[in-house]
């Protein structure tokens, strides 16, 4: 198990992919929990679910998910906590530490 950490001003999808790629790691299961400042995640269209829905927010979340390494390329889905206990969900696409830290666990297969 190799174990990152994402701290105040790194990106975690970059982050992520620089240490897999150092490590030739290339095919793994990713467990994460921390806490972000900005991201984009994306939902399906419920008319067309092959066109992705990207949102932005701007904001303190709290991030849990978890997701895959295959053929060396980073998927994961994430649950992320809103003030006033509002949970949202989707595949992340990029989120930005500033304040927080995250913690990734990569499990190699």
């Amino acid at each position: 198990m190799v174990k990152i950490e994402v701290t105040s001003g790194e990106e975690v999808i970059e982050k992520i992919t620089k240490i897999i790629q150092e490590k030739n790691i290339v095919s793994a299961s990713i467990s994460i929990i921390g806490g972000i400042d900005s991201c984009c995640i994306s939902t399906m269209d419920k008319k067309d679910a092959t066109k992705d829905i990207l949102t932005e927010y701007h904001e303190p979340l709290e991030l849990s998910g978890t997701g895959e390494i295959e053929n060396g390329n980073v998927h994961i889905h994430a649950v992320l906590g809103q003030e006033g206990n509002n949970a949202l969900f989707g595949h992340l696409h990029w989120a930005k530490v500033k304040d927080w830290f995250v913690h990734v666990y990569v499990t190699e297969l």
